[in-house]
């Protein structure tokens, strides 16, 4: 999973051309009068060799989505890159089918996370697919197997370059999708309930975002321990849902808080707490400990706000970052865990122990990913969209299978209706602040209007006052 461990053809990928120089036409000389060396008419007579092959490495070519710079949705751009990746030793090429978006790519694409070379780079932690090509000294994979795979980044693209060590072997009956959508979330929710919470019989479990992947993985996980109670937070539209998928109380974080809900079911607090918002939620999660619970810190989702960085969301965040001294701890008898995926790319042992235990819960029965919706990779933006707005309940998909002509089509006329929505949009912020100036001005004849009023009666109580005057003249 290490960046460092397969760097630049994850997203350069060989992009430059070998350039090979034409052959030079032979100069016309004139015949020489010293006799012919031997074997030159034999020479002289042999047809000229055919003209050589232009290597694969030159006509290769495949499809990557590039992000350009920070900003918005936008930034996130399909290119195509030409050059067939070349393998390292230990090396796989692996023909992506299906790539898996996380929260982490979305803090990626305002410059929020630092796991992430600087642009231009392509993202992505993990995906599917079938293994191409194998390096040297790669003794456990092979041509055609269907694997899944966990890298730092530079998934999201039709070839990835990858570590063998960062590929797992898809179980039968897997899709592509389910398997792009296990490694990140499934992952980082067993790590955190079972190596940090120590989850037992009978505790309870307060599962943030609980319709999002890692919620639905950490539901599903509290599951295969006998009566865990799950608190779940989502809103109202996905309680049905995440009831069905084992949370025991649903509370809705945009007209309830969730602290007072939690107290009145567990008045003495939870025994695990995760915690991907921070800032002030993780005071607040903090405080809902029971004595020997566990908060386990994995993100900081409150500091997106907006398609592009928001400075203040960011400060706010940062201000109301969770700090204590280690004797509140002790004298709480609680402990607080911090965990990200993205900096364990270096214990591949640990990670594949991981995924060895969630692949035989998944074998069991007993976890299964839920796919939200799959888009192809010239709609990312509108994939990043729905999960940046919180309109996903399961894993959002890409999938790199192209997209038919029908729906390009239609992609290019919501373009279009997107652009002149906006045109419209201008024209009416323009129209309002035509109108404003207008009235603007119109407020400005008035009260000139009233101070040559005023102007005139000052004029007239004057002239009254001399009147008198006058007359006593």
């Amino acid at each position: 999973m290490s960046g460092e461990d397969a760097p630049a053809q994850q997203q350069n990928a060989v992009d430059q051309k070998q350039e090979t120089k034409p052959t030079e036409e032979p100069k016309s000389e004139q015949p020489k009068t010293e006799p012919a060396p031997a074997g030159a008419a034999e020479a002289a007579a042999t047809p000229a060799a055919p003209a050589e092959k232009v290597p694969e490495e030159e006509t290769f070519s495949y499809r990557a989505l590039v992000l350009t710079g920070y900003g918005g949705y936008d930034k996130v751009k399909l290119q195509v890159k030409k050059g067939k990746p070349a393998l390292k030793s230990g090396e796989v090429l692996v023909r992506v089918k299906a790539c898996g978006l996380n929260f982490a790519d979305l803090m990626a694409r305002q410059g929020l996370y630092d796991r992430l070379p600087s642009p231009p780079v392509t993202p992505g932690m993990e995906c599917s697919g079938v293994v191409e090509a194998v390096g040297e000294e790669v003794t456990d994979r092979k041509v055609g197997d269907k694997v899944m795979v966990l890298n730092r980044f530079g998934l999201w693209q039709e070839v990835a370059v990858v570590p063998a060590s960062h590929t797992f072997l898809i179980p039968e009956g897997m899709s592509f999708e389910e398997a792009a959508a296990l490694p990140v979330n499934y992952i980082t929710a067993y790590m955190m309930l079972f190596d940090f919470g120590n989850l037992r019989p009978n505790q309870s479990v307060l599962v943030h975002a609980a319709a999002g992947g890692v919620g639905i993985a950490a539901t599903q996980l509290c599951q295969t321990v006998k009566d865990v109670t799950v608190f779940g937070t989502a809103s109202a539209s996905k309680h049905e849902t995440i009831s069905q998928g084992g949370v025991t109380h649903t509370i809705d974080y945009r007209t309830k808080d969730y602290v007072e809900e939690v107290r009145k079911i567990s008045p003495k607090g939870l025994d695990i707490i995760l915690d991907p918002l921070g800032g002030s939620d993780t005071h607040k999660a903090y405080n809902l400990l029971k004595p020997m619970g566990k908060l386990i810190t994995y993100g900081a989702a409150n500091m997106l706000a907006g398609q592009r960085k928001n400075l203040l969301a960011v400060a706010k965040n940062w201000y109301h970052q969770f700090s204590i001294h280690t004797l509140s701890l002790i004298q709480g008898n609680k402990s607080v865990c911090g965990f990200h995926l993205g900096y364990l790319d270096g214990e591949t042992e640990l990670i594949a122990q991981a995924m060895s235990t969630v692949l035989d819960l998944h074998k069991q029965g007993k976890i299964k990913p839920r796919i939200d919706s799959t888009w192809h990779l010239e709609q990312v933006g509108d994939a990043m969209r729905k999960m940046q707005e919180r309109n996903n309940i399961g894993k959002v998909i890409l999938t790199t299978e192209p997209m038919p002509e029908e729906e390009k089509k239609e992609e290019a006329k919501k373009e279009d209706k997107k652009e002149d929505k906006k045109k419209e949009e201008k024209k009416k912020d323009d129209k309002k602040k035509d109108d404003g100036k207008k009235e603007e001005k119109k407020d400005e004849k008035k009260k000139e209007e009233a101070k040559k009023e005023e102007k005139k009666e000052e004029k007239k109580e004057e002239e009254k006052k001399e009147e008198p005057k006058k007359e006593e003249k």
